[in-house]
């Protein structure tokens, strides 16, 4: 027995409700993962604000018919697709994704879209390069420290600069 019509807009609701809240998009052709092997790749993307949906193309065309930020997925739309959409943490998910792939081989990157772009896999793979939001503060807070820090050294070595230079024309008047 095949789904009803509302059944299918409910699906396509939910998308675009997911999408909505989602920052980046990718899509990986799942073919051949198991049950398990999938339930394994939502449980590593999580975490990291991501969500992996298994739908059909059509319905992903649907959700994102006539939104400007997703419509380009339309290009990547075929075969199986598993759609990870992510909420936060952009590298950590693709990371994540990439861990996976590593231990189970089974398993391509089509690629993404964000933004209203399509990106390769190349691209991808540079977004997961890049530092995390904890590293990039952690960076700032020392670069802001370090600058803190020398301030408080030269501020306070103007009076011992002072210091030293009455006590060398003190030793020099009592010599």
């Amino acid at each position: 027995m095949g789904r009803t019509l509302a059944n299918k807009k409910e699906i396509v609701a939910g998308l675009k409700e997911t999408l909505s809240e989602s920052q980046l998009m990718f899509i990986i052709n799942y073919s051949g993962l198991t049950v398990a092997e999938i339930s394994d790749l939502r449980n590593r993307l999580r975490p990291k604000g991501a969500i992996c949906q298994v739908t059909k193309n059509t319905f992903m065309e649907k959700a994102t018919e006539g939104d400007d930020r997703w419509q380009a997925v339309s290009e990547l739309l075929k075969g199986d697709s598993a759609f990870v959409m992510v909420k936060d943490d952009l590298g950590g998910a693709i990371k994540a994704y990439q861990e996976f792939q590593k231990a189970s081989k089974k398993t391509e990157m089509r690629g993404g879209v964000m933004d209203g772009k399509v990106l390769k896999e190349a691209d991808l793979k540079a977004i997961a390069d890049l530092p995390s939001k904890e590293q990039l503060i952690a960076q700032i807070a020392g670069a802001i420290n370090g600058v803190a820090t020398k301030l408080a050294v030269g501020i306070n070595e103007v009076p011992s600069g002072l210091a030293r230079a009455i006590k060398q024309v003190s030793e020099k008047e009592a010599a």
